[in-house]
């Protein structure tokens, strides 16, 4: 069930003690930077956690849902594994797909330090793709630059040598 609030809604999610839940909202570029832009950003949905019981009760925010609603990346990491659901943010409803959708993703790692791909911003600073630990479910936070030859803001991020992350992006999809 979601909650109103003075600035937007909330809902919660119950993870077990070994999975880490994690939402993206995908948010649609703006028409006027659409040219110049990535065509979808992503943004995590900021949350609070209580523990109830073994269980670790996540209740996650929507800051200005949209009237016609909100699409939802729902990533559940376990041991080894992570599951994808779609969901919509619905005027006063979260509805989540019954079945996990396929999503091509990508299992980054190397064996030595190193920086992962120059990405573009838009213009109010929100970014196409997103790179996730998956032991703990934190964002690894890209270092911003400003690309003279391209006169525009990217991103990369730097990421550890022997450990696995996991990353994904919002692309238009043929269909």
């Amino acid at each position: 069930m979601v909650e109103d609030s003075l600035q937007g809604k909330y809902f919660s999610i119950t993870d077990p003690q070994d999975i880490r839940t994690v939402i993206y909202q995908v948010n649609k570029t703006e028409r006027e930077f659409a040219k110049t832009a990535p065509k979808y950003t992503v943004e995590r949905l900021e949350y609070s956690e209580e523990m109830v019981g073994e269980n670790n009760k996540k209740t996650f925010f929507v800051n200005n849902p949209a009237p016609e609603g909100n699409p939802l990346v729902i990533l559940s990491f376990a041991k080894e594994k992570v599951v994808v659901n779609m969901g919509f943010l619905d005027y006063d409803v979260v509805k989540i797909s019954k079945k996990p959708m396929p999503m091509r993703f990508k299992t980054l790692y190397n064996e030595e330090e190193t920086e992962y791909k120059d990405f573009a911003y838009t213009p109010n600073m929100k970014r196409p793709i997103s790179i996730i630990d998956p032991e703990t479910g934190e964002e690894v936070k890209p270092i911003l630059y400003f690309d003279e030859d391209a006169n525009e803001v990217k991103g990369k991020c730097k990421l550890k040598p022997y450990k696995k992350y996991f990353a994904f992006e919002i692309r238009e999809g043929k269909k």
